[in-house]
């Protein structure tokens, strides 16, 4: 139950994702979120679309495990994963706030799951 809240949470963290990446990237509060100069959002706006994409996959994802109930298990595990290393590598290449917006509910989820919590 609780595992599943906190899927529910990364999921909706990720969508929330999704629209600051592809609605809101050219915007104040896009660039404020981003820490972006209106003309590098400009100029990356279809870049970001793109990755909005992505995220939104990570989400629709774990969506589904949701959906599949106790059958879900591996869904969920392998898309928190996947979530986990994303964040991880943008820590790496982009900033250490990525590790905690997106790493550590990720790996404190998969925790949550994995001991059918």
């Amino acid at each position: 139950m609780v595992g599943n809240i906190l899927v529910g949470l990364v999921a909706l963290i990720h969508v929330y994702i999704v629209y600051l990446e592809m609605v809101l990237w050219d915007t104040p509060r896009g660039h404020k979120a981003f820490n972006l100069t209106p003309e590098f959002a400009s100029a990356s706006k279809v870049l970001a679309a793109n990755q909005g994409l992505y995220n939104g996959f990570l989400a629709a994802g774990l969506i589904w495990g949701l959906y599949l109930g106790a059958a879900g298990f591996q869904v969920k595990a392998f898309f928190l994963l996947c979530v986990a290393v994303a964040g991880l590598y943008g820590a790496a290449t982009v900033g250490r706030k990525i590790l905690f917006i997106q790493t550590v509910p990720a790996v404190i989820a998969l925790i949550a799951v994995w001991l059918g919590w």
